[in-house]
C-alpha cells in the first residue's frame, strides 16, 4: 500500500515544470492500493502540481448522458461522471471549481481555477480551441497519462478541432441542456462527437511513436502505474506536422501504424 508521502516522491521526480496547467487522465487499479484511495492521490497531485500558480485539471465528462439521451447532459447536482474513481471524487472537492463544458467538463484546481474554468462558459464544441483544453496547449501545459494509454487523451479531440479535421463533429448544432447547482436549467447550442469514422480516439495510440521521435513524452511512474507525461504544445506540433505532410488524409479510421515519413 502506498503513502501519500510516497505518491508525492514520484510525482516530484516526474520532469513537469511548476507553474503550468496539468490535465490527469488516470487509472486507480493501475495505481494500485493507496492509504485513503483516490482522494489521497487527489491530494497529492493538488499539492504537487498548483505550485507556483500551476493548475491541476481533471476531465469530470458527462457525454454518456447525450449519449443516452438524458434530458440533462450537464447536472452540477449529480455526484458522478462518466470518467472514473478519480474525476467522482474531483467532482466533489470544495476546493474545485467546474467548467461549464456541456460533454467535456473539467474540475480545476489553483489559484486562477476560476478564471480557467470560465474558458468553458460559452464554447460550443467539446474541446474548444477556446476552451480549457485550448489554453492547456497554448500555457504550454502537460498531459499525465497514469496507467493509461494515449487512447485516453482527451487533449488530441482539442488539437483535431484546431486543425479542424473533417468528419469529427456534427454539422448542426443540437440544444444541450445544462443544470446549475442552484436548479437553474439553461440551455446551449452545441456541436457534439460523431462517429462517422468511428471511436477514432481508440487509434490515438497511433501517434504515441511520433510523439516519442519529437520529444513529446517522457516516462514515469506513479504507484505502480506507468506514466506518460506529454507536453501538450509538443504534441499538437506533431499532429499538425503530420496532418500538413499527409494532405489532411484521414488517418484514424484503422489502427495501422503511422508512415514515418509523416514524422521523421
Amino acid at each position: 500500500m502506498f503513502t501519500k508521502e510516497q505518491i508525492l516522491s514520484q510525482l516530484n521526480s516526474l520532469q513537469v515544470p511548476c507553474g503550468r496547467p496539468v490535465i490527469i487522465h488516470a487509472s486507480m487499479r493501475a495505481v494500485g492500493e493507496i492509504e485513503g484511495g483516490a482522494k489521497t492521490l487527489l491530494d497529492a497531485l493538488i499539492e504537487r502540481f498548483t505550485r507556483d500558480d500551476g493548475l491541476l485539471i481533471v476531465p469530470t465528462h458527462t457525454w454518456a448522458n447525450f449519449e443516452d439521451k438524458k434530458d440533462i447532459v450537464l447536472d452540477k447536482t449529480a455526484l458522478t461522471t462518466c470518467t472514473g474513481a478519480l474525476s467522482n471524487v474531483a467532482l466533489n472537492d470544495e476546493r474545485a471549481v467546474r467548467s461549464l463544458n456541456p460533454t467535456h467538463s473539467v474540475a480545476v484546481f489553483g489559484n486562477k481555477k476560476e478564471q480557467f474554468a470560465r474558458l468553458d462558459d460559452n464554447v460550443n464544441t467539446p474541446c474548444s480551441p477556446f476552451g480549457c483544453y485550448g489554453k492547456i496547449i497554448d500555457s504550454d501545459g502537460y498531459v499525465l497519462l497514469m496507467g493509461v494509454g494515449q487512447e485516453k487523451n482527451t487533449l488530441l479531440h482539442a488539437v483535431e478541432e484546431i486543425l479542424d479535421i473533417p468528419c469529427r463533429l456534427s454539422s448542426l448544432p443540437v440544444k444541450m441542456a445544462i443544470r446549475e447547482l442552484d436548479g437553474t436549467v439553461t440551455y446551449r447550442d452545441f456541436h457534439f462527437m460523431t462517429e462517422e469514422k468511428g471511436d477514432v480516439s481508440l487509434n490515438f495510440p497511433k501517434y504515441e511513436r511520433a510523439f516519442r521521435y519529437h520529444g513529446a513524452i517522457t516516462d514515469g511512474k506513479v504507484g505502480n502505474a506507468l506514466v506518460q507525461v506529454c507536453s501538450a504544445s509538443k504534441m499538437a506540433d506533431v499532429m499538425k506536422l503530420v496532418c500538413l505532410r499527409s494532405g489532411k488524409k484521414e488517418l484514424l479510421s484503422d489502427n495501422e501504424p503511422l508512415d514515418i515519413s509523416l514524422y521523421e
